[in-house]
């Protein structure tokens, strides 16, 4: 079995597949190394051989990660590395290695499945947009608060507002004006990252016409999915450039 691991800034994500047909046998989301362990321990018949992973962390926290699923499961554990180019891909940062090595892989992971000019939108816990011609040259991108940061430094900044996520998952049923706190707040947030969106659209559509493909990844995907009904929505965009990456074989 393969087990592939995206380690963000505030999550885990994982899923384990079978190693001969690749299908996913086990997945999720964690918070912690410690929940990780668990949620794998409870898999039935986990007998994991290989592990991949991304990782954004420092490199002491991504080492002791490592550390503990080698002494947990004895498996052998490949990180994904900066790069130049890649499978096709050009890394369009004046300093590549600084990249975020999430976007770089779902950049890689757009590119492969487009086979072409792609627009690639990550919806985490910040936003992020990147551009690759049809060539494979990364244009460039750009980073925005995504709806937890966004709802968090209002919760953090304004004392009056408070509310829980229960209320603000309800206040995202209607996009008409917010009648109360949460739903002025929840909307308004929601309002600015499909206002990104667009403006990511008008600017592929200057490079490239009608000729690109849009892809749409990362937890808040669905949020926005409405503004671009033609865009792909990929959750595992990233899975798909780690395995071009760090291939097993």
């Amino acid at each position: 079995m393969i087990l592939e691991l995206d380690c963000g800034n505030s999550f885990i994500k994982w899923r384990v597949l079978d190693a001969g047909t690749l299908l996913i046998v086990g997945e999720g989301v964690v918070d912690s190394d410690f929940a990780l362990l668990q949620g794998l321990k409870a898999l039935k018949g986990l007998s994991l051989r290989f592990c991949r992973l991304v990782s954004v962390r420092t490199a002491e926290e991504t080492g002791e990660l490592i550390a503990s699923l080698k002494g947990a499961f004895n498996v052998s554990v490949v990180c994904a590395a900066p790069a130049r180019e890649m499978s096709g891909v050009r890394n369009g940062y004046e300093e590549f290695e600084r990249l975020g090595l999430d976007r770089w892989l779902a950049m890689l992971g757009g590119f492969h499945l487009a086979a072409g000019a792609c627009l690639v939108l990550d919806f985490g816990t910040a936003v992020t947009a990147d551009f690759v011609a049809g060539d494979g040259e990364h244009l460039g991108g750009f980073i925005c608060p995504g709806m937890p940061l966004m709802r968090n430094q209002l919760r953090t900044h304004t004392r009056k507002i408070r509310y829980g996520d229960v209320a603000a998952e309800q206040a995202l049923e209607s996009l008409a004006p917010g009648r109360t706190t949460v739903e002025a707040v929840e909307r308004g947030c929601l309002l600015m990252l499909q206002g990104f969106v667009l403006t990511q659209m008008e600017l592929a559509r200057s490079y490239w016409g009608e000729e690109f493909v849009v892809f749409l990844t990362g937890g808040d995907a669905a949020l926005v999915s409405g503004v671009v009904p033609q865009a792909r929505v990929v959750p595992d965009l990233v899975f798909v450039g780690l395995a071009m990456a760090c291939p097993l074989s």
